[in-house]
């Protein structure tokens, strides 16, 4: 009994403090059990209010799904590759017919001609058709088309002097002699040769965007390499990654590719050691090392 009293032996002002926290519980119990916290108040789904809501949530969803959607820019489909087709909606097999036609040194001029070599539906043609952006040259051919002997009255203009037959002298002037060539070939011919520090190759011609092979070969019948420009070569060893990038024939890619080899190697002793790295495009070589050097 004593045990049991020591547990229940309060003074008084204990004992109201744990009456008063009985009541207390007691009290917030009773609310909860028996208090109302449902609302009468009621929202109507088909309210004007909730409607034009969802229709806005609708459009911001409807603006989110089509800025998400890849966008198409002009493009020369002479040059699709893999990734850029496949964005198209283009199969495997219609990208290969484009890549074997190219192989054969040819380029389609028009969209019926794309058409004809890729086998692509019409739905797909009429999709992509209009982002399709061919060569001046092509484009003003297409629109004589129509015109009886329209190909030869393009090509065929007056015999024009000329103030050098050094294709790393010539003017944009002396380039529009040739047939086939109008301002925006001759221009980019000229833009070209700066990058490049001047044609060192003549085949170097070729390797301007759009120009077609057969009248490239006019412009080296009339014009051609009399003293080779002189580079500025940069050493591969010390060159920055954002200097080797400016090689016009390196990519990214292949830029990685050196910097990896130069690590392991800790220093190229001969540029011809670049012919090492994995993958490296051999076909290109010439044209690389006219730019590097490793001394």
């Amino acid at each position: 009994m004593k045990i049991l009293k020591s547990h229940f032996w309060y003074h008084k002002s204990q004992r109201n403090g744990i009456f008063f926290l009985i009541l207390l519980i007691l009290i917030v119990q009773s609310i909860i059990v028996f208090g109302n916290f449902s609302s009468d108040d009621k929202i109507d789904l088909n309210s004007k209010q909730v409607l034009a809501f969802h229709q806005q949530i609708d459009s911001l969803r409807t603006i989110e799904i089509e800025n998400r959607k890849p966008k198409i820019y002009p493009f020369n489909p002479n040059y699709i590759t893999d990734s850029k087709g496949e964005q198209l909606g283009m199969s495997i097999k219609e990208i290969d017919r484009l890549l074997t036609f190219r192989k054969t040194n040819k380029f389609v001029n028009s969209k019926s001609e794309f058409q004809k070599v890729t086998q692509i539906s019409d739905s797909l043609l009429h999709k992509i058709a209009p982002y399709f952006k061919f060569p001046d040259w092509v484009v003003n051919q297409n629109l004589n088309s129509s015109l009886k002997g329209a190909k030869q009255s393009y090509y065929k203009k007056k015999e024009k002097k000329v103030s050098t037959t050094d294709i790393n002298k010539a003017t944009a002037e002396d380039f529009k002699t040739i047939n086939g060539i109008g301002d925006a070939f001759s221009e980019r011919i000229v833009k070209y040769r700066t990058r490049l520090q001047g044609f060192s190759i003549e085949d170097q011609l070729k390797e301007v965007w759009g120009l077609d092979k057969e009248v490239a070969n006019k412009v080296l019948s009339k014009f051609t390499i009399v003293d080779k420009p002189i580079i500025s070569k940069i050493n591969v060893n010390t060159a920055t990654f954002k200097e080797l990038l400016k090689n016009p024939y390196i990519d990214y890619t292949l830029c990685k590719k050196i910097f990896e080899y130069r690590d392991e190697v800790a220093e190229l002793q001969n540029i011809s050691e670049l012919k090492n790295i994995k993958d490296f495009p051999l076909d290109k070589y010439e044209r690389i090392v006219l730019y590097l050097e490793t001394e």
